[in-house]
């Protein structure tokens, strides 16, 4: 477990509600501390543009928390993340995936295909978000200062 995570937020639109379960019960196996910001009902349609303004809103003061969404695609919830200035979003289909995106570009939330991506591999692929770290090169700090 990463211990300099301060907060771990997730979040779900309707599509996601099942993966956000299984990531949530999992993660807290494994000594995370999850803050569920919804939605916990698969049956009643909610925008996912509302949903990552939530998480965003969550993580808006704190640097050291990080979040994951999920919504079919995965590819809404990462558009609608990185309208926020503070949040570096990245839609990851596989563990490796996660931790380059770390490493390389500092991604503080991860996006995830609901409809796409195997139960399991979910796990997995968080799991290599949280605990993998950022590569604190000058040119990549540099190129973050230039998008923040």
């Amino acid at each position: 477990m990463n211990k300099t995570i301060s907060k771990l937020y997730i979040a779900a639109d309707h599509r996601g509600v099942g993966v956000k379960l299984y990531l949530t019960e999992m993660l807290n196996a494994i000594g995370y501390s999850v803050v569920n910001l919804g939605t916990d009902d698969p049956n009643t349609p909610v925008d996912f543009p509302d949903i990552a303004k939530a998480l965003a809103d969550a993580m808006v003061d704190d640097e050291k928390s990080r979040g994951i969404l999920i919504c079919g695609t995965g590819a809404g919830m990462q558009i609608a993340a990185n309208r926020y200035r503070h949040i570096r979003a990245s839609r990851c289909d596989r563990p490796d995936q996660a931790r380059d995106d770390r490493f390389h570009d500092d991604i503080n939330v991860l996006a995830l295909a609901a409809d796409d991506i195997d139960i399991e591999v979910s796990f997995l692929t968080a799991r290599a978000f949280l605990e993998s770290p950022f590569d604190e090169n000058e040119r990549r700090v540099r190129r973050l200062k230039k998008i923040s």
